[in-house]
């Protein structure tokens, strides 16, 4: 018997590393599961795997109403309800110190990343609640508790989406929804691998992740690690738990080593 038997899960950022990794936990945990992007090839590939018979997707930009609108209605009818949602959608945008960093590029990390979970929360709490409740699921960061130089955007908008969440856990009670975040560290993703290069940082070793130097367990995580997280939260084992912020860090909150 499967942690998710009968529920519905959608999954924002559903074709990058760690919701696609996600996606295929919680799918076979039982759930059906509608995937969200904005890369639809990916998605394809990523429903293929996990079979048409328990999951779907569609392609939106999280930042805009009309396609968050869309994906909530399209996962109604396709599975009949939500009961969990993985707000995870995020870019790093482009590393430059705050007196360096491009207006624009300000604009656009936050409004995937901060308006991306707004409108999440803004669209689905009321269809979860037609359910009778259910678990929401932020992506936030260990940015999200402290600074790193050159990436003002993408802290923010880390640190902003934990106000959202415990503002939406305490609205969201009555209607028995539960809201929490997970700070993941370095994990093993396409975007880690952009920051790296941004940097200057090889990346061409896989075995020697040039920022697992920072991080006490002296690796990078892995997606599904923080799919098992998620998973947790999202299930009926984390049922008294909401406004919590969950690090799944390799020790990285606890201080550098």
């Amino acid at each position: 018997m499967g942690k998710l038997d009968g529920k519905v899960a959608i999954i924002t950022g559903g074709a990058g590393g760690i919701g696609s990794a996600a996606g295929r936990l919680f799918a076979s945990e039982g759930a059906k599961v509608m995937l969200v992007d904005i890369d639809e090839e990916a998605l394809r590939k990523t429903v293929a795997d996990i079979g048409e018979d328990q999951a779907a997707y569609a392609t939106a930009d999280v930042s805009d109403t009309a396609d968050t609108q869309a994906y909530v209605d399209a996962t109604v009818q396709r599975f009949g309800g939500i009961d969990v949602a993985l707000l995870n959608a995020g870019i790093e945008g482009k590393l430059d110190k705050i007196a360096e960093m491009p207006e624009t590029m300000f604009d656009k990390v936050l409004a995937v990343n901060v308006r991306g979970v707004f409108l999440g929360l803004k669209y689905v709490m009321p269809a979860m609640s037609q359910r009778g409740g259910g678990s929401i699921v932020i992506t936030s960061s260990t940015a999200g508790i402290r600074a790193v130089g050159g990436m003002s955007a993408y802290v923010t908008s880390k640190h902003a989406v934990i106000g959202l969440m415990r503002t939406a856990a305490v609205e969201g009670a009555e209607n028995d929804i539960r809201v929490n975040t997970v700070n993941p560290s370095p994990i093993d993703t396409r975007m880690m691998t952009s920051i790296e290069e941004q940097r200057g940082l090889p990346t061409d070793d896989r075995s020697n992740r040039p920022m697992a130097k920072f991080t006490p367990l002296r690796r990078y995580g892995e997606p599904e690690e923080v799919a098992k997280l998620m998973l947790f939260l999202g299930s009926e084992d984390g049922s008294f738990c909401t406004g919590g912020v969950y690090m799944v860090d390799g020790g990285v909150s606890a201080g550098r080593a």
